[in-house]
Protein backbone atom coordinates (compact mmCIF):
# COMPACT_ATOMS: atom_id res chain seq x y z
CA UNK A 1 0.00 0.00 0.00
CA UNK A 2 2.89 2.62 0.51
CA UNK A 3 4.56 2.05 -3.01
CA UNK A 4 2.89 4.27 -5.93
CA UNK A 5 0.14 2.69 -7.93
CA UNK A 6 1.35 1.56 -11.40
CA UNK A 7 0.17 4.27 -14.24
CA UNK A 8 1.19 1.43 -16.93
CA UNK A 9 2.49 -2.04 -17.46
CA UNK A 10 3.84 -3.12 -21.13
CA UNK A 11 5.32 -6.10 -22.92
CA UNK A 12 6.50 -4.14 -25.89
CA UNK A 13 10.18 -4.06 -26.05
CA UNK A 14 11.66 -0.08 -25.34
CA UNK A 15 15.80 0.08 -26.16
CA UNK A 16 17.26 -2.32 -23.90
CA UNK A 17 14.11 -3.07 -21.65
CA UNK A 18 12.13 -6.04 -22.84
CA UNK A 19 8.92 -4.44 -20.98
CA UNK A 20 8.35 -2.30 -18.46
CA UNK A 21 5.66 -1.06 -15.53
CA UNK A 22 5.41 2.59 -14.58
CA UNK A 23 4.59 4.03 -11.13
CA UNK A 24 3.64 7.61 -11.04
CA UNK A 25 3.14 9.40 -7.16
CA UNK A 26 -0.42 10.20 -6.74
CA UNK A 27 1.06 13.36 -4.82
CA UNK A 28 4.11 15.62 -5.01
CA UNK A 29 6.91 14.34 -2.56
CA UNK A 30 9.77 16.34 -0.86
CA UNK A 31 10.82 13.08 1.22
CA UNK A 32 10.05 10.02 1.47
CA UNK A 33 9.11 7.26 4.71
CA UNK A 34 10.63 4.61 5.76
CA UNK A 35 7.59 2.72 4.80
CA UNK A 36 7.24 3.69 0.95
CA UNK A 37 11.07 2.97 0.91
CA UNK A 38 10.98 -0.56 2.13
CA UNK A 39 7.93 -1.04 -0.48
CA UNK A 40 9.82 0.50 -3.29
CA UNK A 41 12.35 -2.23 -2.40
CA UNK A 42 9.85 -5.04 -2.69
CA UNK A 43 8.44 -4.06 -5.59
CA UNK A 44 12.02 -3.94 -7.19
CA UNK A 45 12.43 -7.42 -6.47
CA UNK A 46 8.82 -8.55 -8.25
CA UNK A 47 9.97 -8.97 -11.46
CA UNK A 48 13.29 -11.09 -10.57
CA UNK A 49 11.06 -13.08 -7.91
CA UNK A 50 8.10 -13.58 -10.37
CA UNK A 51 10.41 -15.80 -12.79
CA UNK A 52 12.06 -17.57 -10.26
CA UNK A 53 8.67 -18.35 -9.26
CA UNK A 54 7.64 -19.11 -12.93
CA UNK A 55 10.78 -20.40 -14.91
CA UNK A 56 12.77 -21.65 -11.55
CA UNK A 57 16.14 -20.86 -10.38
CA UNK A 58 18.32 -22.03 -13.38
CA UNK A 59 16.16 -20.03 -16.05
CA UNK A 60 16.18 -16.47 -14.34
CA UNK A 61 17.51 -13.64 -17.23
CA UNK A 62 19.47 -10.58 -16.47
CA UNK A 63 16.37 -8.48 -17.28
CA UNK A 64 15.58 -7.49 -13.59
CA UNK A 65 18.73 -6.31 -13.65
CA UNK A 66 18.31 -2.24 -13.57
CA UNK A 67 15.62 -3.11 -10.54
CA UNK A 68 18.46 -4.77 -8.87
CA UNK A 69 20.48 -2.15 -9.12
CA UNK A 70 17.62 0.71 -7.85
CA UNK A 71 17.25 -1.72 -4.85
CA UNK A 72 20.99 -1.36 -4.06
CA UNK A 73 21.07 1.73 -4.43
CA UNK A 74 18.15 2.74 -2.53
CA UNK A 75 19.41 0.51 0.71
CA UNK A 76 22.58 1.93 0.28
CA UNK A 77 21.27 5.61 1.10
CA UNK A 78 18.58 4.17 3.45
CA UNK A 79 22.18 2.49 5.58
CA UNK A 80 24.63 5.09 4.72
CA UNK A 81 22.96 8.49 4.02
CA UNK A 82 19.83 8.26 5.95
CA UNK A 83 20.38 7.14 9.47
CA UNK A 84 17.87 4.00 8.71
CA UNK A 85 19.86 1.28 9.84
CA UNK A 86 19.68 0.00 13.57
CA UNK A 87 22.97 -1.32 14.05
CA UNK A 88 24.80 1.55 12.70
CA UNK A 89 22.57 4.27 13.89
CA UNK A 90 22.00 8.17 12.21
CA UNK A 91 25.52 8.27 11.35
CA UNK A 92 26.34 9.16 7.79
CA UNK A 93 28.80 7.27 5.50
CA UNK A 94 27.27 7.97 2.12
CA UNK A 95 29.19 9.99 -0.61
CA UNK A 96 30.30 13.31 0.40
CA UNK A 97 31.38 15.40 -2.23
CA UNK A 98 30.45 19.45 -3.10
CA UNK A 99 28.54 20.15 -6.89
CA UNK A 100 30.41 23.30 -8.86
CA UNK A 101 28.52 24.48 -11.77
CA UNK A 102 27.96 22.08 -14.97
CA UNK A 103 27.50 19.53 -12.68
CA UNK A 104 31.26 18.73 -12.03
CA UNK A 105 32.82 18.22 -8.84
CA UNK A 106 35.23 19.38 -7.47
CA UNK A 107 37.59 18.17 -4.45
CA UNK A 108 35.46 14.53 -3.90
CA UNK A 109 36.49 13.71 -0.27
CA UNK A 110 37.37 10.37 0.04
CA UNK A 111 35.26 8.93 3.70
CA UNK A 112 37.55 6.30 5.59
CA UNK A 113 35.97 3.86 6.63
CA UNK A 114 36.98 0.98 8.50
CA UNK A 115 36.70 -2.60 7.29
CA UNK A 116 34.21 -3.72 10.43
CA UNK A 117 32.00 -0.78 9.46
CA UNK A 118 32.19 -1.81 5.80
CA UNK A 119 31.26 -4.92 6.33
CA UNK A 120 28.29 -4.20 8.58
CA UNK A 121 27.23 -1.62 6.29
CA UNK A 122 27.18 -4.36 3.43
CA UNK A 123 25.41 -6.75 6.07
CA UNK A 124 22.70 -4.29 6.39
CA UNK A 125 22.17 -3.35 2.67
CA UNK A 126 22.08 -7.04 1.61
CA UNK A 127 19.36 -7.00 4.59
CA UNK A 128 17.72 -5.00 3.01
CA UNK A 129 17.26 -5.81 -0.29
CA UNK A 130 16.88 -9.81 0.80
CA UNK A 131 14.04 -8.86 3.14
CA UNK A 132 12.72 -6.84 0.07
CA UNK A 133 12.98 -10.16 -1.92
CA UNK A 134 11.19 -12.19 0.85
CA UNK A 135 8.78 -10.20 1.22
CA UNK A 136 8.16 -9.97 -3.12
CA UNK A 137 8.52 -13.87 -2.92
CA UNK A 138 5.42 -13.94 -0.35
CA UNK A 139 3.55 -11.42 -1.95
CA UNK A 140 3.33 -13.19 -5.45
CA UNK A 141 3.03 -16.55 -3.93
CA UNK A 142 -0.29 -15.69 -2.13
CA UNK A 143 -1.36 -13.35 -5.27
CA UNK A 144 -0.36 -16.17 -8.21
CA UNK A 145 -3.50 -16.44 -9.78
CA UNK A 146 -3.30 -12.37 -10.34
CA UNK A 147 0.21 -12.83 -11.40
CA UNK A 148 -1.41 -15.31 -14.24
CA UNK A 149 -4.02 -13.03 -14.78
CA UNK A 150 -2.08 -9.66 -15.53
CA UNK A 151 0.12 -11.98 -17.35
CA UNK A 152 -2.77 -13.00 -19.96
CA UNK A 153 -4.07 -10.03 -20.06
CA UNK A 154 -0.51 -8.35 -21.13
CA UNK A 155 -0.11 -10.94 -23.66
CA UNK A 156 -3.67 -9.80 -25.00
CA UNK A 157 -3.09 -6.30 -25.13
CA UNK A 158 0.50 -6.10 -24.95
CA UNK A 159 0.29 -2.76 -22.61
CA UNK A 160 -2.64 -1.89 -19.50
CA UNK A 161 -3.47 0.85 -18.03
CA UNK A 162 -3.38 0.91 -13.62
CA UNK A 163 -7.06 0.65 -13.74
CA UNK A 164 -6.77 -2.19 -16.28
CA UNK A 165 -4.80 -3.94 -14.42
CA UNK A 166 -6.76 -3.50 -10.96
CA UNK A 167 -9.88 -4.86 -13.33
CA UNK A 168 -7.90 -7.42 -14.40
CA UNK A 169 -6.81 -8.45 -10.45
CA UNK A 170 -10.63 -7.90 -9.51
CA UNK A 171 -11.70 -10.45 -12.35
CA UNK A 172 -13.43 -7.61 -14.27
CA UNK A 173 -13.06 -7.70 -18.38
CA UNK A 174 -11.23 -4.73 -19.69
CA UNK A 175 -13.29 -3.00 -22.12
CA UNK A 176 -11.63 -0.99 -24.82
CA UNK A 177 -12.77 0.58 -28.05
CA UNK A 178 -11.14 -2.49 -30.21
CA UNK A 179 -13.37 -5.17 -28.20
CA UNK A 180 -15.72 -3.87 -31.04
CA UNK A 181 -13.23 -5.08 -33.85
CA UNK A 182 -13.74 -8.94 -32.20
CA UNK A 183 -11.23 -8.59 -29.47
CA UNK A 184 -13.19 -10.33 -26.60
CA UNK A 185 -13.11 -8.85 -23.13
CA UNK A 186 -10.48 -10.85 -20.88
CA UNK A 187 -11.88 -11.87 -17.65
CA UNK A 188 -9.67 -14.12 -15.66
CA UNK A 189 -10.70 -15.57 -12.07
CA UNK A 190 -8.82 -14.15 -9.41
CA UNK A 191 -8.14 -14.87 -5.83
CA UNK A 192 -8.97 -11.74 -4.58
Amino acid sequence: PASDPIHKATIIPRGRALGMVMRLPETDKISYLRDKMYADLAVSMGGRVAEEIIFGHEKVSSGASSDIKYATNLARAMVTEWGMSDKIGPLFYGPDHQEVFLGYSMGQQSRVVSDDMANIIDEEIKGLVEGAHKKAHDLITKHLDELHAIAAALLEYETLSGDEIKAVMKGEPIRRNDDAQGKKPIIVKSSL
